[in-house]
């Protein structure tokens, strides 16, 4: 649902609201005691009217995002995402070699899909699946989700080996899936960037993999490339392994904790989310870059529910 000049769905209901209370009002009172009465028939036609309208759907709107991957300026893959957002429900999928973070570490390549409900301003993941190769082995996943807490994860994988850090059910709570929790919450109002949407701490679970990613607010750029003009929001990143992954892993010891990756964010027009535009790492044999080639917003048919 969305309503004319309306913030969000609880602002649409209250507009309802008071509409409905000034209609029973006013037809208590006997119409309008003015010189110039208005017929009750034009009144009631013109509620019809502004009823019918608030009830129209809001329009959707696609984001289609392609990524060039390099490594020490060396262009060595390539990655797109495609979220598509309504008033009530989104859905997001990513294909190639920057599906998440952990993903671009690991350089592993495939694809995934997230899908679920957008309440209080928030997006709140009903399903997540993947089919990713990583060390040679292709692991299809799907994983259910119920207000932030895993419900069900079916995969094709080998059993956790006893050098990964154990998995709990605790770990299945309070989570959000990877391709969700880069779709951040603009704290600005309207379409403004706002810092406070960088400082927080994104609780993340794969379905085999538990793990923090803390966001900071670095700086505000703005950018004026072909693929993106415009404002972006900078944020710095701590990526704190928690459970599933290999406790002997250099790349994980090496990255953990440092202080120095960044992912710049922009604004999904129409919408109050922001996507990532660039995203730069730490490796071992030097600093991986993951950056826009295009960034593509336009109407589209609503989200699946």
């Amino acid at each position: 649902m969305s309503c004319w000049g309306a913030h969000d769905y609880g602002h649409c209901r209250a507009l309802t609201r008071r509409f409905v209370l000034f209609a029973r009002r006013y037809r208590r009172a006997g119409g309008c005691s003015c010189p110039w009465r208005i017929p009750q028939s034009i009144v009631l036609a013109a509620a019809l009217a502004l009823l019918a309208a608030i009830a129209q759907p809001a329009r959707a709107q696609k984001l289609e995002a392609r990524y060039a991957i390099s490594m020490t300026g060396i262009r060595v893959g390539q990655s797109a995402w495609t979220v598509k957002m309504d008033a009530e429900h989104y859905s997001v999928a990513a294909t190639g070699g920057s599906v998440d973070i952990i993903n671009v570490l690991l350089r592993g390549e495939g694809s995934a899909e997230a899908a679920g409900d957008i309440k209080n301003g928030n997006l709140v993941p009903t399903s997540f699946s993947s089919s990713l190769v990583e060390d040679g082995q292709k692991i299809d996943l799907k994983m259910t989700m119920e207000d932030g807490v895993v419900t069900a994860v079916k995969d094709n994988g080998p059993p956790p080996g006893p050098d990964r850090v154990p998995l709990t059910p605790a770990h299945a709570q309070g989570v959000i899936d990877p391709l969700s929790a880069l779709l951040l919450p603009n704290e600005g109002s309207d379409s403004t960037l706002a810092q406070e949407s960088c400082n927080r701490t994104l609780a993340i679970f794969d379905g085999r993999r538990r793990y923090d990613l803390v966001l900071s607010f670095k700086r505000m750029e703005t950018l004026r490339g072909s693929e993106y003009a415009g404002r972006a929001l900078v944020c710095n990143v701590i990526l704190r392994p928690i459970a599933g992954h290999r406790a002997d892993s250099m790349i994980m010891k090496y990255v953990a904790g440092r202080r120095d990756m960044e992912i710049f964010f922009a604004s999904i027009t129409g919408t109050r989310f922001l996507a990532p535009l660039r995203l730069q790492v730490p490796t071992l044999i030097g600093t991986m870059a993951i950056q826009a080639t295009s960034f593509e917003i336009t109407a589209a048919a609503p989200a699946p529910n």
